[in-house]
C-alpha cells in the first residue's frame, strides 16, 4: 500500500514538471515566431503603365535605360504606311538612388523636350502585422521645350514694331502627380493618378496654364511573362477648341512582354506625346477618327548592387 502511495506521488510530480516544461516550450516558440509584414510586389511590370508612370520604380543602385517610340496615325493610310513614315522617339535613364527614391532624365524628339523627374515611394500595400490597402507614390517632373523661339516682331502701332521678348521660363512645364495603386490579386492591379500640370506659356490665350486630370490604369496578367494593360486620362478642364484644333483625352491599350532583363511594351494610343506635359493636355487625335498611333517602350535594367 505504501509503495502504491509513493508511485502516485511520483506520477503527480512528473505530470506537473511535464506541464511546466510544455508551457516553457510554448512560450519559447511564441517568442521566436515574430509577426511578419507581407508587401505587395510587381503590381505592374514596368515603371510605366503605357504613357504614364506606374507605382513601380527602380530599386537602389538599379538603372533603367528606356527607349520609347510612337509612329504616326493609322489613318495616314497606305501612302504613309499607316503612320510608319513619321514617328517620334524618347530616350531616358532612370536610377534608383534608394529603394524609395528614383530619379530620371530624358530627351524626346517631339518639341525637342528635355525632362527630368523624381518619384518618391510614400506607402506600400501590405498585409499581416501592418495592413495598408494601397501603395502610394509622388511624382514631380519638369519639362523643357527646346524648340527655337518665335522671332516674329510685335506690332505696337500701325508703323511701329518691336522685337518679341522671349524668356527661358517660357519653355518650362511642371507636373505633379500622385500614384495610388492596389494589387487586388496575383492577376489584376488598378491605379489612380490625380495630376496637376502647370505650363508657363501656352500656344494661345485660350489655352489654360493650369491643367487638372485624373488618370486610370489597369493591368491584367495573362501568363508569367505576358500582361494586358489599359490607360485613360480624363482632363477635368480641357483646353478650348481653337480654330480646327480640338483636344481629346488620352486613351491607350497595350501588352507587356518580359524577356529576361528586358520588358517590351507595345501599344495603341491616340497620343503621340510620351510625357505628361504633352499627352495629357495636347492630344489632338481621336480613336473614332482613326487617329491611333502604334508605339512601343523597351526597358533594359542594369544592376550595380551585385
Amino acid at each position: 500500500m505504501k509503495r502504491n502511495y509513493y508511485i502516485l506521488i511520483g506520477l503527480f510530480i512528473l505530470f506537473l514538471s511535464g506541464n511546466v516544461y510544455s508551457q516553457d516550450l510554448d512560450a519559447l516558440l511564441n517568442a521566436q515566431i515574430k509577426p511578419t509584414v507581407n508587401y505587395a510586389t510587381a503590381s505592374f511590370k514596368a515603371s510605366r503603365i503605357i504613357n504614364g508612370h506606374s507605382i513601380e520604380q527602380m530599386k537602389k543602385k538599379q538603372l533603367d535605360f528606356r527607349i520609347s517610340h510612337r509612329f504616326g496615325t493609322l489613318n495616314d493610310g497606305a501612302y504613309g504606311l499607316y503612320g510608319m513614315d513619321r514617328s517620334v522617339i524618347h530616350f531616358s535613364l532612370e536610377y534608383g538612388l534608394t529603394d524609395w527614391l528614383m530619379l530620371g532624365v530624358g530627351r524626346g524628339s517631339l518639341n525637342k523636350i528635355y525632362d527630368s523627374f523624381a518619384k518618391f515611394k510614400l506607402l506600400r500595400q501590405s498585409s499581416g502585422e501592418k495592413t495598408m490597402p494601397v501603395s502610394v507614390s509622388y511624382l514631380t517632373s519638369i519639362e523643357v521645350n527646346s524648340m527655337k523661339f518665335d522671332t516674329t516682331r510685335i506690332q505696337l502701332t500701325p508703323t511701329t514694331f518691336a522685337p518679341r521678348v522671349n524668356y527661358f521660363s517660357s519653355r518650362l512645364t511642371y507636373v505633379n502627380q500622385l500614384l495610388i495603386a492596389r494589387k487586388f490579386n496575383d492577376n489584376f492591379s488598378f491605379q489612380l493618378s490625380p495630376t496637376f500640370i502647370h505650363r508657363n506659356l501656352t500656344k494661345t490665350e485660350l489655352d489654360k496654364n493650369d491643367i487638372f486630370a485624373m488618370g486610370f490604369g489597369a493591368r491584367y496578367k495573362l501568363s508569367k511573362r505576358l500582361s494586358l494593360n489599359a490607360e485613360y486620362f480624363y482632363t477635368l478642364n480641357p483646353n478650348a477648341k481653337v480654330m480646327e484644333t480640338r483636344y481629346y483625352n488620352s486613351a491607350s491599350v497595350g501588352i507587356d512582354i518580359e524577356t529576361g532583363g528586358h520588358v517590351f511594351q507595345i501599344m495603341l494610343t491616340n497620343s503621340q506625346g510620351m510625357r505628361e506635359g504633352t499627352f495629357i493636355p495636347q492630344t489632338t487625335d481621336s480613336w473614332l477618327k482613326g487617329g491611333i498611333h502604334l508605339g512601343f517602350n523597351i526597358s533594359r535594367v542594369f544592376a550595380f548592387n551585385q
